[in-house]
């Protein structure tokens, strides 16, 4: 799978996604993560992209930027709008005002080909270039952060993990967070004892059966209790579901 991120902070992107397994696996040719400086097609000999907004108002937006090189990357980030002819690119906005970005909406990107991520900067970008290339507007949270780039790493480092072959076990990617729209169960590791807190007995038994409707029963306990939200949109059983409503009970007592 091959990443285009747009951003005037390459150094930035790449720093951050060079490392630990996006690293490796680009390092691998499993994907490609290629950031790519907007500066580099600006209209002015000085490659300056921010002007001030018509109408006034704080700050500076991005401007638009030329069209002339047409190959490749620099075809999708010289923001050439694909005829129907040709391979269109989704391409990525990352905005407050956007979806609000999830494991669902990752595991949807990861069956591109080619994802062009652009990250803002300043106020903004001209409302004429986003109309005509961007395809998803994409929030990591209701919050306001400098620029695109952070949210740009979150989705590239969420969506990698899903393109087989880049963790280890692929097994790892189906029996996290989210899945089935709980939170992941507890995790326990050596020694059995630790400060005096035992390893629950179960995970010692060797009753896989067990095992996993510990892990079911402790995923919506979790969930129940950390993000109740989720559960609308979790299949549950009449006994999962009474012992959800049993969890967020109790939070209300407690007051949380």
């Amino acid at each position: 799978m091959d990443f285009y991120i747009m951003t005037l902070f390459p150094d930035m992107v790449t720093d951050g996604l060079n490392t630990s397994i996006t690293g490796r696996a680009a390092g691998k040719g499993l994907l490609s993560i290629e950031a790519v400086n907007i500066r580099d097609y600006a209209f002015n000999k000085h490659n300056s992209v921010d002007d001030y907004p018509y109408g006034g108002g704080a700050g500076i937006r991005m401007n638009r930027l030329k069209k002339e090189k047409k190959t490749g990357a620099a075809k999708v980030c010289g923001a050439v709008k694909a005829s129907d002819e040709e391979r269109s690119f989704r391409v990525v906005y990352l905005s407050p005002q956007g979806r609000t970005f999830c494991q669902s909406m990752a595991e949807e990107f990861a069956r591109e080909d080619e994802l062009v991520l652009l990250c803002g900067h300043y106020e903004g970008i001209d409302e004429r270039v986003l109309e005509e290339i961007v395809t998803d507007y994409v929030s990591v949270g209701d919050y306001v952060l400098t620029g695109g780039e952070l949210p740009a790493m979150i989705i590239v480092d969420a969506v990698a993990r899903l393109v087989p072959g880049v963790l280890h076990n692929n097994a790892s990617a189906e029996f996290e967070s989210f899945q089935d729209n709980l939170l992941e169960y507890p995790q326990y590791s050596r020694p059995e004892v630790w400060h005096e807190k035992r390893v629950p007995e179960v995970l010692l038994s060797g009753h896989h059966a067990n095992v996993e409707k510990w892990r079911r029963e402790q995923s919506v306990i979790r969930t129940a209790r950390n993000r109740p939200d989720l559960l609308r949109r979790a299949e549950l059983t009449t006994a999962e579901q009474e012992l959800a409503e049993e969890i967020i009970r109790q939070n209300e007592e407690k007051g949380w």
